[in-house]
This record gives C-alpha cells, sequence and structure tokens, in this order.
C-alpha cells in the first residue's frame, strides 16, 4: 500500500526564500507521526507544501500515491483534512454551519446538506465533547472552542489523511487530554494523521513516529523513544539537556502508545 502522504528531497520555502531542504518522510495508513521543532523552523511551510497550497521549491510530494499537484481541489478535500493553528473567524456562521462545511466536497452543487450529513456533523462534535455549542455563533466562542470546531470540520470530511498544526495549542488541558485521546481513535479507523505540537509529552502519548525539523532541515525521525531524547531535544530548542532531562520523567505519567509492528 503507498504512503498516504510521501515527500522526497523536499525543499520548502517561499519565492527568494527557502526554509528548508533534504526534506524525506511519509505516513502510512493508521499511523500517527508527530512534528517536534522551535518556532520558525517550517512546521507550518512544510504543512502547507504537503497540503498543496506552496509549490515545493524542489523534490516531490505524492498524497496516497499520486503527485500533490495532479489533484483537484474538490477530490483532494474528501481525503486529506487540515486543522490549521488558529482561525478567529468573520462571519457569523453557526458551529453547526461551520462543521457542515467539512461536508461540502461530498455534496452535489447547489445541494443542501442532508439529514446524513447533519448527523455525521453531530457525531463529530459529539466526539469531541462539544455537541452543546452547535447553535452557538462560531465568532462568539473562546478560541479553545473554535479549535475543536475546526477539528470536528475535518473530522466531518471523513478524511484518509489528517493534517493539524497544533490542535492543542489553545486547550485548557481537559481538552488536550480528549483530543489527543481521539487522535488515537482516528489511528485504529486506519486514518493517517500528521500533527505539529510544541508539547513532547503529547508526542509520546500518540506517535507511533516523531520528528524533529530544526531550521532548514529534517534533524530527526524514527520511534519516539529513540529521537525524542534529552540531547536530541536540547540541541532541537538550543536549551540546556540536563534541564530537559529533569522534565522527563514527567513525561511517564502519561500513557504512552505502543505501535504496532508493521510488516516491511
Amino acid at each position: 500500500m503507498s504512503a498516504a502522504v510521501e515527500a522526497r528531497d523536499l525543499a520548502i520555502g517561499y519565492p527568494g526564500r527557502r526554509v528548508g531542504a533534504g526534506i524525506s518522510l511519509g505516513i502510512r495508513a493508521g499511523e500517527v507521526l508527530c512534528l517536534l521543532g522551535p518556532n520558525g523552523s517550517g512546521k507550518t511551510t512544510l504543512f502547507k507544501t504537503l497540503l498543496g497550497l506552496l509549490p515545493p521549491l524542489a523534490g516531490e510530494v505524492r498524497v496516497l500515491g499520486e503527485p500533490v499537484a495532479d489533484w483537484s481541489r474538490a477530490a483532494f478535500a474528501r481525503k486529506v483534512g487540515y486543522v490549521p493553528q488558529a482561525h478567529a473567524g468573520i462571519f457569523p456562521f453557526t458551529v453547526e454551519d461551520i462543521v457542515l462545511m467539512g461536508r461540502a466536497a461530498r455534496i452535489e452543487r447547489f445541494a443542501a446538506p442532508s439529514r446524513h450529513d447533519r448527523e455525521i456533523a453531530a457525531d463529530c462534535l459529539a466526539a469531541l465533547g462539544v455537541d452543546h455549542l452547535r447553535t452557538r455563533i462560531y465568532t462568539e466562542i473562546s478560541g479553545g472552542e473554535r479549535q475543536l470546531t475546526l477539528i470536528a470540520r475535518a473530522l466531518a470530511q471523513e478524511p484518509a489523511l489528517l493534517v493539524m498544526d497544533e490542535p492543542t495549542a489553545s486547550l485548557d488541558f481537559g481538552n488536550q487530554i480528549r483530543v489527543l485521546d481521539h487522535i488515537g481513535r482516528l489511528r485504529r479507523r486506519g486514518i493517517a494523521v500528521f500533527m505539529s505540537t510544541h508539547q513532547p509529552e503529547h508526542a509520546l502519548r500518540v506517535a507511533d513516529r516523531i520528528a524533529l525539523l530544526a531550521p532548514g532541515r529534517l534533524a530527526g525521525l524514527g520511534a519516539p523513544a529513540e529521537v525524542a531524547t534529552p540531547d536530541a531535544l536540547a540541541a532541537l530548542y538550543g536549551v540546556d539537556a540536563a534541564a530537559v532531562a529533569a522534565s522527563l520523567p514527567a513525561f511517564s505519567r502519561f500513557p504512552q502508545h505502543r505501535p504496532e509492528r508493521h510488516a516491511s
């Protein structure tokens, strides 16, 4: 089976400004890959390149075996969900309306959402514990509630691949745990998840593999226990290794995912 998404010798950035190069990675169905890296290392730029929102400066991106540039946006939206870092919103849509937007690629042009679409939207809100917000105005709820709504919208797409840019950044502790637990359920459904986080304990809790993105390059990729070491994290974030090591015992309080072995 081909990877859900694969980058080969990828260079990322903008016209006249290269952010990173030599990036090669892939994510399989039912796998969670967590991306760690300091601010400015290019995490969001990498995500936008994998999603076809930015053209690669070099190399290739394939989604479900096909070059990302060959996908129509409608077909892409039926297979790939994206949760951005933050979204304030402008128009006074209800929370239900926002989540139903995730069904847009599966609804015929000019057709209204069906009962089935509304049931899926309701199920996604309930799964994240925010179904009580269904009739609230999106622009009037808290930043954390908006983030949960965006995650529900992406889930409503029923994607094969879900890309999440710091999905727990604005959430309180309880909602962080709920989102991480839900990511584990997505894995069991065979969905590939590529997410970034600034909290290594979150990566250790849910990841099958961890990628370390240093400014300009991929600094590590592999099993969590092998990649998220005190020395590697200290080098990545420019801090003292002893300070990182002192914080690592706290990670043991989180039940870490034990990935199944994949056949070669």
